[in-house]
C-alpha cells in the first residue's frame, strides 16, 4: 500500500505542508461561508434562511472556537475573541428561533426572523474579521 506524502516543493528548498494549519485553515473558512449562505436572502423571509443551515454554521464555529485554544501569540488570541464573538451571535440566534418557534405561540414572524438574520450578521462580520486577520497573517509569514 502507497502513503501520501503531504509535502510541497519550493524553488529554492523544502517547504512542509503544515496539515493542522490546513485544517484549522479550512474551518475557518467552512465557518464563514456556513454563516454566509444562512445569511443571504431576504432579511425577514424565513424561506431564505434555513434552520439547519444556522446549526450547521453554529456548530463549525464552535469547533473552529475549540482548534483556536492554545494558540499563545497574540494574534492566536485576537482570533480567539473573533470566534467568540461568532460563537455568540449563533447561540443567541439559534435561543431565538428556539424560543420562538417551540416556547410561544407567536411562531416565526417577519421581525422574530430579522433578528435572527440579524444576529447571524454580527457572527458574519466575526468570521470575516477572522479571515481577514487569518489572510494576513499567512501573507506576512516568513520562509
Amino acid at each position: 500500500m502507497q502513503t501520501i506524502n503531504l509535502q510541497v516543493f519550493y524553488n529554492k528548498g523544502e517547504l512542509g505542508m503544515n496539515l493542522e494549519k490546513v485544517v484549522f485553515a479550512f474551518f475557518i473558512v467552512l465557518a464563514l461561508t456556513l454563516n454566509f449562505g444562512f445569511f443571504i436572502g431576504e432579511l425577514d423571509d424565513g424561506a431564505h434562511h434555513n434552520i439547519y443551515e444556522l446549526f450547521a454554521a453554529l456548530v463549525v464555529s464552535l469547533i473552529a472556537t475549540i482548534m483556536k485554544f492554545g494558540d499563545r501569540a497574540h494574534i492566536g488570541a485576537v482570533l480567539l475573541a473573533t470566534s467568540l464573538v461568532a460563537d455568540l451571535q449563533l447561540i443567541a440566534a439559534v435561543i431565538v428561533w428556539t424560543i420562538t418557534v417551540h416556547a410561544t405561540d407567536i411562531g416565526m414572524t417577519p421581525s422574530i426572523m430579522a433578528s435572527i438574520v440579524s444576529l447571524s450578521g454580527g457572527a458574519l462580520l466575526a468570521n470575516i474579521t477572522s479571515v481577514i486577520i487569518l489572510v494576513t497573517e499567512t501573507v506576512m509569514f516568513r520562509r
